[in-house]
């Protein structure tokens, strides 16, 4: 296994429109805190500027996600990114507006764009072989890594050096140009008719939200995933100042954590890995969750940064485990759904975990926070797989009894899409 199929034209197009589109959403939540943090209450003001964005995601995610359609997926998508940047710029040309308007710019800002990531990936499938979709799904994290390294530093260099209300505008900028990087790309996406009654639009197949609610299993487990990222980037300020540690010193651990991702995506599309995708999945999480708590536990700088490194390698792989098994479980008309419903689950996961760090900080020391935070993710990871598990059996049963095309939970099991599920 190589990358040598991902190295095309097409991909780079993608990868192009890619950055256009996902760039904004890295920068969106410190840009906001940067808008408005000369202003009376301003970093309080800032944090619900940037929540306000992430409720647009969670929300806009699934019920836009599950609208998208085959057929008309470049308008759909354009649309989408289009609003999205009326939305950043309304922000960046109106700073001093009533908070009330710029909450509501931030959260048109994070809904209206937030099918994005899923149409995005699932076009990223159709422009390189079957054989090769892990590499494709590798590159994109490779890429995401890159973004969200970048992107903390080119906030508050702008903010900071040029004016708080670059960043968003920059942002705007970025977006318009993802929307016309979508003509570079195909229009569509799958057959048409057959997937898009699969997928229950309309045909035999059942409907599309029990298709992605029997899906449960990898979506709690994205979302446990994301939720050890988010504990690490929220209550590492307050574990270097308990450690006595510079709080500067957090932008450069977290922008390792972030490499450390992109090293790990590259090497897991090396070649193919023993072990069903659930299990893979259980090992990377536990090894994650061990890193993020040895960073807990270890005084030394040296000794954090290495364990972040570490974890942000693993958690990389664990992500690429839950978006090869959503096209395992999944039928191929449900995928730019279920990729929506995981961005949005994977959201829900940073707001959960970070909110009971943010509780457990005003009672107890960052590091107990921090390993508070890992427990939950733990048995968040342990529902997941034994979800999983649960399904599995229940398929295998089914095929047992003699059943042709296997619902599992009214999931088709989609063999043909199982790109990694057979190894």
């Amino acid at each position: 296994m190589t990358y040598r199929d991902v190295v095309s034209r097409p991909v780079l197009a993608w990868a192009c429109t890619s950055v256009g589109a996902r760039m904004p959403v890295a920068m969106a939540p410190l840009a906001l805190v940067f808008l408005v943090r000369e202003r009376p209450g301003g970093y309080s003001l800032g944090a619900i500027l940037a929540a306000a964005y992430v409720l647009g995601e969670i929300g806009g995610a699934p019920v836009l996600g599950m609208r998208l359609r085959p057929e008309r997926a470049r308008v759909q998508l354009a649309v989408g990114l289009a609003v999205g940047t009326v939305g950043f710029l309304g922000l960046g040309v109106f700073p001093g507006a009533h908070p009330a308007v710029l909450a509501g710019f931030a959260f048109v800002a994070g809904g209206a764009p937030a099918a994005a990531t899923g149409g995005l990936r699932t076009l990223l499938s159709e422009l390189v072989p079957a054989r090769s979709v892990a590499q494709a799904l590798s590159v994109e994290s490779i890429l995401t890594a890159g973004v969200w390294a970048v992107s903390p530093a080119a906030v508050a260099g702008l903010a900071l050096g040029v004016a708080p209300r670059v960043p968003l505008l920059l942002a705007a900028g970025l977006m318009a140009w993802s929307v016309g990087g979508l003509w570079l790309l195909p229009a569509r996406w799958g057959g048409g008719g057959a997937e898009g009654a699969e997928s229950g639009s309309g045909g035999e197949g059942p409907p599309l939200l029990r298709v992605l609610v029997g899906a449960w299993p990898v979506y709690v487990v994205g979302a446990a995933s994301l939720a050890l990222l988010g504990l690490a980037e929220l209550v590492l300020p307050a574990l270097l100042e308990q450690r006595g540690i510079g709080v500067g010193w957090s932008g450069p651990l977290l922008t390792g954590m972030a490499v450390g991702g992109g090293l790990g995506a590259f090497v897991y599309g090396l070649r193919g890995w023993p072990g069903l995708l659930r299990t893979r999945s259980v090992v990377l999480m536990a090894g994650t969750s061990a890193c993020v708590a040895l960073a807990a536990l270890i005084p030394a700088t040296a000794g954090i940064a290495v364990a972040l490194v570490m974890g942000g390698t693993l958690q990389s792989g664990a992500m690429l485990t839950r978006n090869l098994s959503l096209r395992e479980v999944l039928p191929p008309g449900a995928l730019a759904a279920g990729y929506s419903v995981m961005y949005a689950a994977s959201g829900v996961g940073y707001a959960a975990t970070g909110s009971l760090a943010g509780a457990l900080l005003k009672v107890a020391a960052p590091s107990t926070a921090i390993l508070a935070g890992v427990c939950l993710t733990v048995a968040m990871t342990g529902v997941g797989w034994w979800g999983e598990v649960r399904r599995a059996r229940r398929g295998a049963c089914a095929e047992g009894s003699g059943g042709g095309a296997v619902e599992l939970g009214g999931v088709g099991a989609g063999a043909g899409a199982g790109v990694e599920g057979a190894k």
